[in-house]
Parts: structure tokens; C-alpha cells; sequence
């Protein structure tokens, strides 16, 4: 039904609403969507100049990150072949400490040398190429920007982008290499003492050789020839010695002198408080009462006998037992008052062989020394002679049944051993404290390699500050039409931005260099002998830019494994523990190797931290600009001018690539890996004539165009 109209109001009927109100708020409301619609399309039109700005800034400061990457990659293979060289020396002396290794020495030596000569001339080289280099960085970075401006014309908008890029500072520190770490005089020293080392290692092993001979025969006589006869089995049989009195060893390396002479001690103990006569006959008795002696006096000169053994000394008494008549005169067996005496009918002395010798009625006692220096009559009960006593010991001195036998072995060979090993010390001490005043000169090279680096400070490590110019004409009258958008045209618009670098600290940086270095590690080539340990090591340290410390204490490990340093001097242990300890001394940390990325900045900012001219200009424009928004812009032409001129420096005669050096790994017949930093490729299609023309046309663009937008 129709509604009324009160009071004749067109926009309201006694409900609230009508059909003409209805109309009118609809296409009051499709005007402000339409109108809002284009404000937005002419002002994202204006807008894109900026967001071409700003990927041509971070474009062109991606150039200074990429270089970057190119220095840490060389200052990665300069730190590696300063390791590896000092890493082959430690490897050479080491290896001089054997007579085995020795012929390996000259090798790793001479490899050692031909890398410090690498380095030096791989780090000369490397500079120089870098400063080349760093020099077309304002070059690239412009070409950049202008490759990426140029990528964006031919939109729907008619867009003609025209861009430059210039860096902060635009002229970059000269990059040298530090001085001199010691390296070339550790070289000459080593060479100086190599020959007096080797024949010092050679006097050692030769008598630490025969020293070993001495105690494995030594071994066997005590305990290593079980279940045959030896001084363990025969305390066993004959002593009825077990446990820790009589110990069995299998393996010479738990075994030492000690273990037989303890043996011994508790032998003739054990001998001693068990000695009775095997039956009542007087020569058994006599027998028994003797060899009663002979344990005591032996038993009391084990008393001081010892074994002092270190890792650098060995000293020790062993008495002797004596077998015969003759070696038991030279003991107190000969001398000692022990043997009763008494006066026969004749008036003669007779000595007897103990007190309950049946003839021996008297107390008075004498020694054997005595009764073969006086007139005495033999004992015709007990028969007692010099030669009763000097037989007590012979039969089981004589065959390997007795204990006496082994134990004089044993006793022999610890005197052989003493006097090898004494002959051992010397020369021992000597190539210790030669080749340790090497590992010390050594210790101080690798702690000043951390000096022998290259490190830059580029153009545009400020950061990069990007003009962009769209030159094209954008209708305002298209998209959506609104009488509320005057119709027109979008002339020529600008923008200025700025991106510098920051480390994000992540493991992208870290994998680039490593990648690289994988390249080096794969082109290094397969060699053997010492030239083949020498490469392996420096396989690994190419990782030390990286991994630091963990990655040079894998390389010495693994150079030391492909050496056979176990000698019987123990000078090769020795060598081996004391390289290890001088490259725990190191220390070297991880270098910083994280992604250097552009962001985007205030202009201001970066063009505050430049001291040149550009900076200096470009400030004092942006201020005046800030002030005076109107004012005319002629002095951009002479802020892009002063840029060209620093682009196009020392551009020419760069090609398609730049070689950094070539790393010639131990001379010329050694691998020989180029390093080659391709161009950009927006500077290969760019070009010199093109920037410098991108150049000409943003000049007439500020020199013909005022009103420009404020810069922020």
C-alpha cells in the first residue's frame, strides 16, 4: 500500500523513509566509493616511484654485501693457507722426531714453506685485485639501480623509470695485508736445526730399541715364558708362592722390573723361613744349613736393591747371586764370622759347616776367608770347604730349572736396560728441547696469523642512497570517473631512498662461505705422501674461518694420524702430544660470518656518515628542500654529476669477470685453483654508455622540473 508523505517532506514519510531519500543516499554513497577509488589509484600511481626507489637503494647496497662475501671468502683462504703452512711445519718436526717419519719431514717442511709463499702471494694478489674491485663498486651499484628502474617501465601506467645509485662513502680504504708473522724465520730455524734433530732422534731410538730388546727378554725370564721354566713358575713349583707375592703377567706393557725383583724378595723370603733339611743325613743337614745362608745373605742384599723409573729415566740395583767358588769370594758369604770352629788332634783348626756338624764341639766362630787363608784341616764329618759354599747356588744358577738362573737374566738385562736407556736420554733430552724451542716459535706464528688478514672497508659501507625519475604521463581521467577528481595528467615524479647493511647473525653467510670453500676442498685434487697429508690438512682448515678453533685441532689430528709417529724412544708420542698442546694454545674463534643484508634507511642518515662532497651536498640539498619545498632543484645536477664521475671510475677494461688470484698449492707442480668473481649481470647489459646516459637524462630531469615532492 503507498505510504503518505507527512507534511509534503520528499526524504521522510511517517515511517522515516522514502523512495527519493532511498535514491539519493545510493548514489551519494557510489560517488564517495568511486571518488575514494580514484584518489587511491592516482596516489598508488604516485606512490610507485618510492617502491622502484627503494628496490633500486637495496640493489644497489647488495652489490657492497656481495663483495663482502668475496673479501671473507679470500680472507678465509688466507687464514687456511697461513694454518695449513704453520700446520705442515708443526707436521715436519714433529715427523723429525722419528727416524720412521724422518724421511717425510723434508717433505712437509718444504710444503709448510711453499704455503707461506702461497699466502703471501695469494694475499698480495688478492688485495690487489680486491681494490680494483672495490673501486667499480659505485659502478655496480648504479648499473644496478638503473637495471632494476628499467624493469619496471611498460606498466598499464605508461611508467619510464630512470634510476642511479650512489654509495656511501663512495670511495672505499685501500685493503692491504698486515705484516709479517714470523713465519718465514720459524722456516729458516727449522732448516737450521732439521739434520742435528733427525740424527739426535735416530741416536735415541736406536738405543731406546735395544733398551726395549733388553726388557721384553727380561719379561720373558720373569714371567713371560709361564707355563716354561721362568721366575714365576719356578716360585710357584719350588716356593709354593701364589697371589700377590708371585704375580702373572701376560703383556710386557703392565710389566716392569719392579714386578721381578719384588719376586725375588719374596722368593728368598719364602725360601729362607721354609729352608729344613730333606732328611737326617749329615750332608743333606749341612746342605740345608748352607743354602740357609745363602738365602739370608741374599735376602739381606735385596734388602737395597730398587727400580726408580720415570718417563725419562730408569735406575736400578739388581744384586748379583754368585754361582761359583770365585764370585761367592767376592760376598760376604766369603767374609762373615758364621762357621763354628775347632783344633784337631793334629793342632790344626777345622771349620765346620754348621753348629750341629757333630765335630763342631767348640763355639768359636771364623769365615771362609779365614779357613783358606789358615792352616785348617777339612771336617772329615761334614766336609766343609770353600767349595761346599761356592756350590749352593751353582746348579741352580747354571740350568734353566733353578730360580738362580732367571733371576741372574733378569738382573743382566736390567743393567743393559739402565745403560740403553741412559744412552737414550741424551740424545732424547737434546731433540726435546731443539724441537721444543721450535713448537714454542711455532705456538708464536699461529698466534699472530690472526694478524696476517684481509679486511675492507668498502664504498657504500654507509649504505647506498638511490634517485629514481618516472619520466612517463599517467591520465588521471581513467579507472573510475568522479566529478570530484579533476581530470588531468600525472607528470614526471621522483623519489630518493637509502638502504644500508646490517648482520642478521644467521647461518646464511656461514653457508655461502662454507659452499665456496666445499669448491676448494673438491678441487684440491688427490696426492700422497707428504704433499697428500700437507692438502688434507689444509682441506680442513679451509673450515677454520668458520669453526675456528674445533676445525684446526681436526686438521692436526688428522695430519698426525697420517703420520707413524710410535717409536721406541716415545720422542714421536712426545712430538705428537706437544703439537697438539701448541694448537690448544691457539685459541682462534669462528670470524663473524654472518649475511650481510641491505635494508632500507633514512637518506639522511646514511648520507650523514659520508664525509665526501656527495654527502656533504646531498645534505645540505635535502635541508634546503625541507625548508623551501618550492625552491628550483639545479643543484641536484651537480650532486649527479660529482656521482657519475665516482660510477664511472676505473670501469673500463673489466670484462665479464674479475680473477681474484690463483691459489698455486705447494708450487708449480702443485694444484693450481683460480678464483673468478663473475660481474654482475645488470652491469653486463648496462654498461658504461648506458649509466652514463641513465645520468644525462635524470640531470635534464632536475634541471627542467620544479615542485618536485619533499624527500623523507
Amino acid at each position: 500500500m503507498m505510504c503518505r508523505i507527512r507534511n509534503g517532506d520528499l526524504f521522510r514519510d511517517e515511517q522515516g523513509l522514502t523512495t527519493t531519500g532511498m535514491v539519493l543516499s545510493l548514489l551519494i554513497t557510489l560517488t564517495l566509493v568511486f571518488t575514494a577509488a580514484q584518489v587511491y589509484r592516482i596516489n598508488s600511481a604516485s606512490a610507485e616511484v618510492q617502491d622502484v626507489a627503494d628496490a633500486a637503494a637495496l640493489s644497489a647496497e647488495n652489490q657492497v654485501a656481495e663483495f663482502m662475501l668475496v673479501v671473507r671468502f679470500c680472507d678465509a683462504v688466507v687464514l687456511s693457507l697461513s694454518l695449513a703452512g704453520a700446520t705442515a711445519c708443526g707436521l715436519g718436526i714433529a715427523a723429525l722426531c722419528t727416524p720412521v717419519t724422518a724421511t717425510l719431514s723434508e717433505g712437509l717442511i718444504k710444503a709448510g714453506r711453499q704455503l707461506i709463499e702461497m699466502r703471501n702471494k695469494f694475499a698480495d694478489r688478492a688485495a690487489a685485485a680486491l681494490n680494483k674491485l672495490q673501486e667499480a663498486l659505485p659502478f655496480f651499484a648504479a648499473a644496478c639501480a638503473a637495471s632494476v628502474a628499467a624493469a619496471n617501465n611498460g606498466d598499464s601506467s605508461g611508467a619510464q623509470y630512470l634510476g642511479v645509485a650512489v654509495l656511501v662513502p663512495a670511495k672505499g680504504e685501500s685493503i692491504g695485508v698486515s705484516a709479517d708473522d714470523g713465519a718465514d724465520q720459524l722456516l729458516d730455524d727449522i732448516d737450521d736445526q732439521a739434520e742435528d734433530i733427525r740424527q739426535k732422534a735416530k741416536e735415541a731410538e736406536e738405543a731406546a730399541e735395544e733398551a726395549n730388546r733388553s726388557k721384553e727378554r727380561a719379561f720373558k725370564r720373569d714371567c713371560g715364558d709361564n707355563p716354561a721354566y721362568c721366575m714365576y713358575e719356578r716360585a710357584l713349583n719350588l716356593a709354593g708362592m701364589e697371589g700377590s707375592s708371585n704375580p702373572l703377567y701376560t703383556s710386557i706393557d703392565a710389566w716392569t722390573f719392579s714386578v721381578a725383583l719384588n719376586r725375588a724378595k719374596a722368593y728368598y723370603h719364602t725360601r729362607l723361613a721354609g729352608e729344613a733339611p730333606a732328611d737326617y743325613s749329615i750332608e743333606e743337614q749341612a746342605r740345608s744349613a748352607l743354602r740357609a745362608h745363602f738365602y739370608q745373605y741374599v735376602t739381606e742384599e735385596l734388602k737395597g736393591a730398587y727400580v726408580h723409573e720415570t718417563g725419562d729415566s730408569f735406575e736400578a740395583n739388581f744384586p748379583h747371586v754368585p754361582s761359583n767358588t770365585a764370585q761367592m769370594r767376592l760376598t760376604t758369604l766369603y767374609t762373615d764370622p758364621i762357621y763354628p770352629v775347632t783344633t784337631a788332634k793334629s793342632g790344626k783348626s777345622v771349620m765346620h759347616a754348621w753348629p750341629g756338624c757333630p765335630e763342631a764341639s767348640s763355639l768359636s766362630l771364623g769365615s771362609i776367608q779365614e779357613m783358606e787363608a789358615g792352616d785348617f784341616e777339612t771336617c772329615p764329618t761334614c766336609g766343609f770347604t770353600a767349595a761346599s759354599m761356592g756350590r749352593v747356588a751353582a746348579a741352580s744358577s747354571s740350568i734353566d730349572n733353578g730360580f738362580e738362573y732367571h733371576y741372574e737374566a733378569v738382573a743382566d738385562e736390567a743393567d743393559v736396560y739402565e745403560d740403553a736407556r741412559r744412552r737414550a736420554d741424551g740424545p732424547k733430552a737434546e731433540v726435546k728441547e731443539r724441537a721444543g724451542g721450535l713448537f714454542g716459535k711455532l705456538r708464536d706464528v699461529l698466534k699472530k696469523t690472526a694478524g696476517k688478514r684481509i679486511e675492507a672497508s668498502p664504498p657504500g659501507r654507509f649504505g647506498a642512497i638511490a634517485f629514481v625519475v618516472n619520466a612517463g604521463s599517467t591520465s588521471t581521467a581513467g579507472g573510475f570517473a568522479s566529478g570530484f577528481v579533476t581530470s588531468g595528467t600525472l607528470g614526471p615524479r621522483a623519489a630518493v631512498s637509502a638502504a644500508t647493511l646490517v648482520d642478521e647473525g644467521s647461518a646464511e653467510g656461514r653457508t655461502a662461505l662454507n659452499s665456496a670453500l666445499d669448491g676448494l676442498r673438491e678441487n684440491g685434487g688427490v696426492v700422497v705422501g707428504a704433499a697428500g697429508i700437507v692438502l688434507d690438512a689444509w682441506s680442513w682448515l679451509l673450515k677454520a674461518y668458520a669453526d675456528g678453533q674445533d676445525a684446526v685441532t681436526g686438521a692436526i689430528e688428522h695430519g698426525l694420524n697420517g703420520l707413524p709417529l710410535v717409536g721406541a724412544s716415545g720422542l714421536g708420542t712426545w712430538a705428537a702430544d706437544k703439537l697438539k698442546g701448541t694448537i690448544k694454545d691457539m685459541g682462534l674463534q669462528p670470524a663473524e660470518v654472518g649475511a650481510l643484508k641491505p635494508v632500507l634507511v633514512n637518506s639522511a642518515h646514511v648520507a650523514a656518515k659520508g664525509e665526501g662532497s656527495f654527502a656533504s651536498g646531498y645534505l645540505s640539498v635535502k635541508q634546503r628542500i625541507v625548508a623551501h619545498p618550492l625552491m628550483s632543484t639545479d643543484l641536484f645536477s651537480s650532486l649527479l654529476t660529482e656521482a657519475e664521475r665516482m660510477a664511472v671510475t676505473s670501469i673500463e677494461g673489466l670484462g665479464d669477470s674479475v680473477q681474484i688470484a690463483s691459489i698455486e698449492l705447494l708450487g708449480d707442480g702443485g694444484p693450481s685453483i683460480p678464483i673468478t668473481i663473475p660481474l654482475p649481470d645488470a652491469v653486463k647489459s648496462q654498461g658504461l654508455g648506458v649509466v652514463q646516459s641513465v645520468f644525462d637524462q635524470l640531470r635534464s630531469f632536475y634541471v627542467e622540473t620544479t615542485g618536485v615532492r619533499v624527500w623523507e
